[in-house]
């Protein structure tokens, strides 16, 4: 108490300094808050990498065994770690590693890079770690398209493919320059790649093998230093310069010369075009195929700081694109942060606004009243400096936490208790005071009434405390909120006794009248006859204050209760499954086809998705499966009819869509939600039941059980499995005894079935820095084509072919889609989005 009394005395005896202070920590405050870490929601993510690994030619249990698990055994025993969870499915395996809260992301990242270096995986099999970010990583999106209609899909092929080359190559590199990105990811268009489309019935009758056409471009497409030559005092770099440049170049390289002295080239068994890819992934916008391009912010970062960064970049590199490019920012995460952020300001500007005006109605004195209202704005700033010393947040949970009422009780009761005592001192000694006796009497009267000023806020501080004890997403929620409202009582309590008084003995005068206010006189009236009626009947108002307790009780049980209410991000996000053994072409109509229906509603401004996996697979969706994001128009904008609310939309929206295109599953969310609900527990919905087990058929049937029972629970709302089925697929067994008769093994059938289907990139083209490269394949058509993929010429020796199906069994059958782990056992989850009111 005695370190209280000196504070107060020092205030008061140096005021010009506190002053002086207090306009030191007021910039302080707004120099804090314009580097704020500023978001809609605190950051819950866990401390997790993600380890991606690209793989070829395999199904999804053959990457579980290959690949995912020996990936996830060697990640398993690393220290800190607490969890892991993979899943593998056509074309990639991921596997994430959870570790301990208290583990620093770039350690725990460290020990993963050491662990992947000494993994016996098969050949060409590399494993990658994911970008450094979180669950609110994906801040930015962006759509590139042409301005031009497509006469053809000959013309739409190479625009999207130029599209990529754009994107890959110009506007990528410039995205990362931009401070706070860490990654940006690819989504949709073509890889542009120089495709050899061997013909069939040629190669066959010159007796060419896939293994011919791979060794003739090798061996041309290089270049050679010779050194240097001194010549007449100058010193000569020597080259040969053999780099295929052009198509043109490709189709003349010489593959063989026959023994009739013919030669044999390129172009006469292919055909050298563009063509598609064998790619996972695709992205729309408004029903059209667009490339996306998604920013990721580094962890640690401010959303909104790095979002209006990009959205800058962005605008600069538009004036450097051709005019037929259309560049378009479909999501920017500063739009939600700058909506939750008006509504705190809201919220702040008329809660500290009412707190104002009732101080000046209820304190009776306009000096005392402007007093204490003053240390609301302090206080306020003084606890972003202490923010952004704590690296803490600001959004919708910590700022939306404080309550001004209680941060200015103490400044109440102190400058309440001022106003008292210099009225009462002046009545006694009959004149007006002077400002030394002012002085005096404010020191006294603080130090009189700082033990009710002071306890008063601790005992609220001491409340808050044990919300320091949550751990893991409970700590994260909530730990920022209370440490933020602990530093706004803390400042507004060391201003109670330094500011307050201080601008109490500037201030306040010896006419200062210690009158009760009007409204406080009324409000005596009106209660005294309602307080002696209530003591005249006392059982009466103690059995109808129990009867209304025991009503309480009742009501609240029976009360539905979530963990927190749902932000409502403003956009609302659709996850569309389909079957799993869709083909991406016809998973992407469909999605066209949802989009030009959601687009139908004037509600709604646009609306862009993402099917299969990106680039980057930090969400390693299957072609079945499209996150479509709906951003709406201001409520303003809406036009008048039933639809009223974000809800009422959204249902119109799900009736249209299985009214239309009923070949698909809906699960409605929003954009943050539902990357969090992936990112914490590896599904995409709100609840989540999972079914572990080692056989899949099992698991599956016990899913499927589980998801039947499930949909009769009343409110259970969407209800689905995590995989839809099975996937078809055509399998090549070799003919060991027959190959055994022509003297090789199974290699050159399973290279062909490498090469001619699944395509093998036989070198590269350079254009500036750009690199492009050069793949032998089918041409799609003939992808498709049994009898063709049946035929295939398999290399036996040298000029001598045989049909691949002579020495091959070629079955259908089937195979999973994907295969789930949690902590080295397979799982299956039921997906389920309740109802709610």
């Amino acid at each position: 108490m005695n370190l209280i009394n000196k504070l107060i005395e020092f205030s008061v005896h140096n005021r010009l300094f506190v002053f002086i202070a207090t306009v030191v920590l007021i910039i302080g405050g707004i120099y804090s808050f314009d580097r704020l870490a500023i978001d809609a929601v605190p950051d819950i993510t866990n401390t997790q990498v993600q380890v991606n690994t690209g793989v070829k030619g395999l199904t999804p249990e053959e990457i579980e065994r290959m690949v995912t698990f020996p990936i996830e055994s060697a990640l398993t025993g690393m220290p800190g770690v607490e969890q892991t969870r993979s899943v593998s499915k056509y074309g990639i395996s991921q596997v994430t590693v959870i570790f301990s809260e208290e583990t620093d992301i770039y350690k725990a990242r460290q020990l993963t890079s050491e662990k992947l270096v000494n993994l016996d995986l098969p050949q060409g099999i590399k494993p990658e770690m994911g970008p450094i970010s979180t669950g609110l990583g994906e801040i930015f999106h962006y759509s590139l398209k042409s301005k031009k209609e497509y006469v053809n899909e000959s013309e739409e092929l190479l625009t999207l493919m130029e599209l990529r080359s754009i994107q890959d190559w110009f506007i990528k590199p410039r995205l990362l320059t931009v401070k706070g990105v860490t990654e940006v990811n690819t989504t949709g268009g073509y890889q542009k790649q120089y495709f050899i489309q061997p013909n069939i019935n040629q190669m066959s009758r010159f007796g060419i093998h896939f293994d011919d056409i791979e060794e003739a471009i090798k061996s041309t497409n290089l270049n050679v230093g010779g050194g240097y030559i001194p010549q007449t005092g100058e010193q000569l770099l020597v080259r040969g310069v053999g780099l295929l440049k052009s198509i043109s170049d490709i189709e003349n390289i010489v593959i063989k010369r026959l023994g009739s002295l013919d030669i044999i080239r390129v172009k006469d068994v292919a055909a050298v075009k563009f063509d598609k890819e064998i790619r996972t992934g695709a992205a729309t916008h408004n029903g059209e195929e667009i490339v996306l391009g998604t920013a990721f912010m580094l962890l640690g970062e401010n959303s909104r700081a790095v979002s209006l960064r990009l959205k800058d970049k962005i605008d600069e590199i538009k004036k450097n694109l051709p005019e037929w490019v259309e560049l378009e920012v479909v999501y920017n995460r500063s739009d939600m942060v700058n909506a939750t952020l008006s509504t705190v300001e809201h919220n702040l500007i008329v809660g500290a606004g009412l707190v104002m005006a009732f101080l000046m109605l209820l304190v009776g004195n306009f000096r005392a009243a402007i007093i204490v209202a003053a240390t609301i704005p302090i206080s306020l700033l003084i606890t972003f400096i202490l923010m952004h010393w704590q690296n803490v947040s600001g959004n919708l949970m910590s700022l939306g936490a404080l309550d001004f009422g209680i941060i200015v009780d103490g400044a109440v009761i102190v400058i309440e208790n001022c106003v008292h005592r210099l009225q009462k001192r002046t009545k006694e000694l009959g004149r007006s005071l002077s400002r030394d006796e002012i002085k005096s009497l404010v020191i006294q009267s603080a130090i009189e009434i700082r033990s009710a000023a002071g306890f008063g806020e601790l005992i609220v501080i001491v409340v808050f405390i044990p919300l320091f004890a949550l751990t893991g997403i409970e700590g994260k929620m909530f730990g920022p909120m209370a440490m933020t409202f602990i530093m706004a009582l803390a400042s507004a309590l060391v201003l109670s006794f330094t500011l307050v008084p201080a601008l109490a003995a500037t201030f306040l005068s010896s006419n200062t009248k210690d009158v009760e206010p009007r409204l406080m006189t009324m409000a005596k009236r009106s209660f005294a006859p309602i307080l002696n009626l209530a003591l005249r009947f006392k059982k009466v108002v103690l059995g109808f204050g129990l009867a209304s307790i025991a009503l309480g009780v009742l009501l609240f049980s029976s009360l539905g209760s979530e963990f927190i209410p749902q932000l409502d991000e403003g956009d609302f996000a659709v996850q569309f499954i389909r079957p799993a053994n869709i083909s991406i072409e016809n998973s992407i109509k469909l999605q066209r086809l949802s989009e030009d229906v959601i687009k139908e509603f004037p509600h709604v401004k646009n609306a862009f998705g993402r099917t299969g996996a990106s680039e980057i697979s930090t969400d390693p969706m299957g072609v079945n499966i499209s996150d479509t994001y709906v951003m709406l128009n201001p409520k303003s904008m809406w036009p008048k009819g039933d639809i009223k609310t974000k809800k009422d939309l959204m249902e119109e929206i799900r009736k249209a869509l299985a009214n239309n295109i009923p070949a698909q599953v809906m699960m409605f969310s929003q954009p943050v939600e539902l990357r969090f609900n992936e990112i914490l527990e590896g599904t995409r919905s709100e609840v989540s039941a999972k079914v572990y087990g080692e056989d899949l058929a099992v698991i599956t049937d016990v899913a499927n059980k589980v998801a039947s029972a499930i949909k009769k629970v009343d409110g259970a709302g969407e209800v689905e499995v995590e995989s839809k089925g099975m996937s078809p697929m055509i399998q090549y067994t070799p003919k060991l005894d027959e190959l055994a008769k022509l003297g090789v093994s199974s290699k050159p059938v399973l290279d062909v079935i490498s090469t001619a289907i699944g395509g093998a990139q036989v070198g590269s083209i350079y254009d500036g820095v750009k690199k492009y490269p050069i793949v032998t394949r089918l041409s799609g058509e003939e992808r498709r084509d049994v009898e063709t993929i049946s035929n295939l010429p398999v290399g036996i020796s040298d000029g001598y072919t045989v049909k691949i199906s002579d020495v091959a069994h070629i079955d259908f059958s089937e195979t999973y889609s994907s295969v789930n782990r949690e902590n080295s056992v397979r799982r299956l989850a039921i997906l389920i989005n309740p109802k709610t009111s």
